[in-house]
């Protein structure tokens, strides 16, 4: 789990602003490609899940992320389908 849940852009109330979900699988793909540093077939084994789906997390979140910074919104993560060990 994220220290943080939440984040969105300083100087615009929150009550303001669209936001986007990432939900924990797309958090995780993150953090293992981009902060990790590994191939996408070792992350995906590293999740238990296919390298297919893991492409599509990473794309989904990446997608968001990119949609929260560039049109200012906030970004929540919550939810998904997880278990952990």
């Amino acid at each position: 789990m994220p220290d943080c849940d939440y984040f969105k852009p300083r100087g615009i109330p929150l009550v303001e602003l669209e936001k986007v979900t990432l939900s924990l699988e797309e958090v995780e793909a993150i953090r293992l490609i981009d902060i990790e540093g590994l191939e996408q077939e070792d992350a995906s084994q590293k999740m238990n899940i296919s390298r297919r789906t893991f492409g599509r997390d990473l794309k989904g979140a990446r997608k968001k992320i990119s949609d929260a910074i560039i049109n200012a919104k906030a970004i929540e993560i919550k939810g998904g389908c997880y278990t952990t060990k």
